[in-house]
């Protein structure tokens, strides 16, 4: 499990990348990856490319990203999921709730 953080060329986009498992064990690192960062950031992708698994411990954290990022006007967009991930996030109906790519 590895969470990555990096700013976007527009320098207002913060890019949180996770590799392997999106479960429980990712709740601190994923929350330091957005509450700690840098002043300025207005839009927010999940990578979520590298990502093996995802869980409902990793939805709530999601949900908790959305609010920190201002709810129904966030800018966030989940991107790069394998079918599986896909179909979790379709079930769970995130695609009312964030920008899936």
């Amino acid at each position: 499990m590895s969470i990555q953080t990096r700013r976007g060329e527009d320098g207002e986009t913060l890019v949180i990348s996770i590799e392997g498992r999106f479960d429980f064990s990712t709740h601190q690192a994923f929350r330091d990856a957005y509450e700690h960062g840098e002043p300025g950031v207005r839009n927010y992708i999940v990578d979520l490319s590298s990502t093996t698994y995802l869980d409902s411990s990793a939805l709530g954290m999601l949900l908790l990203l959305r609010d920190f990022a201002g709810g129904d006007s966030a800018r966030i967009s989940i991107e790069n999921c394998n079918s599986d991930v896909r179909r979790i996030l379709s079930i769970s109906n995130f695609e009312q709730l964030f920008a899936i790519r």
